[in-house]
């Protein structure tokens, strides 16, 4: 299926490991030109190469998004590097346990790492979006849904993001923006895989988790979010937006007696 997305030039942020690798893989794929975004240079800088050797397009961003010049820089060196943009995705963050026991401080941390950089990427990109009818994806969290307990900041975050795509998708139509969002649940990255070994038993953990999952008792695969993020990117869903689209295997709505 060819979704049209080639040449289309899209920002990922996070995009050098986890769900924003799998995304900016799949672009790749479909002939997009990608702008990697992520304060790990070396990891994006080795993804590059992959993608270059495979005849790939992509530029690398090694900038910091908790700092509002950085997403400026971000945005100018897509349209100077790649000629412009047509997508948007905000996927970069991390769940930093900022409960109600760690105080405003981490709390006002977690904000300003998992939240804020979503709204200022956008902020700066829009002049490129609303000129060539770009679409914006934001990937959220089930826990914005659900809560999780310790993680006061990232739920906070996510939440945002969710109330954010629909705001932005009311204000944003006339133009022919369009914005939706991927609700991941039980996905496994390696921050997710670093998390469990925080446990006595990471693999009983682990069956504990997937045995609340209803499809095919399995975490969530990377390229299962990115399919879903990429095809909102494209034309085929050119007649969605405002969306909170879950891919999860059922884990957050369907009842856990099915387990």
């Amino acid at each position: 299926m060819d979704l049209g997305l080639k040449d289309k030039v899209v920002i990922v942020t996070g995009g050098a490991k986890g769900i924003g690798r799998a995304i900016t893989m799949d672009l790749v794929k479909e002939g997009a030109k990608v702008l990697i975004a992520d304060r790990d240079a070396i990891a994006a800088g080795a993804f590059q190469k992959e993608i270059h050797e495979k005849g790939g397009t992509c530029a690398v961003a090694a900038e910091d998004l908790t700092a509002v010049s950085s997403c400026q820089h971000i945005v100018e060196q897509a349209v100077d590097e790649l000629g412009g943009i047509d997508g948007l995705v905000n996927n970069a963050g991390v769940n930093d346990g900022a409960g109600l026991e760690q105080g405003p401080e981490k709390f006002e941390s977690s904000i300003r790492i998992n939240l804020l950089h979503y709204y200022n990427m956008v902020h700066y990109a829009l002049p490129q979006l609303k000129e060539n009818r770009g679409a914006i994806v934001n990937i959220a969290s089930k826990t914005a849904l659900t809560g999780q307990g310790g993680t006061s900041g990232y739920a906070a975050s996510k939440g945002a993001q969710l109330a954010l795509t629909r705001e932005w998708a009311a204000e944003l139509f006339p133009f022919g923006v369009r914005v939706n969002a991927v609700v991941p649940a039980e996905v496994m990255t390696p921050l997710y895989e670093n998390w469990l070994q925080t446990f006595e038993h990471p693999e009983k953990k682990l069956e504990k988790i997937v045995s609340k999952i209803p499809l095919d008792k399995r975490m969530t695969e990377p390229q299962e979010i990115a399919a879903m993020a990429v095809f909102l990117l494209s034309a085929r869903s050119k007649h969605t937006t405002g969306q909170w689209m879950i891919v999860d295997g059922g884990y957050v709505h369907l009842d856990r007696a099915l387990t």
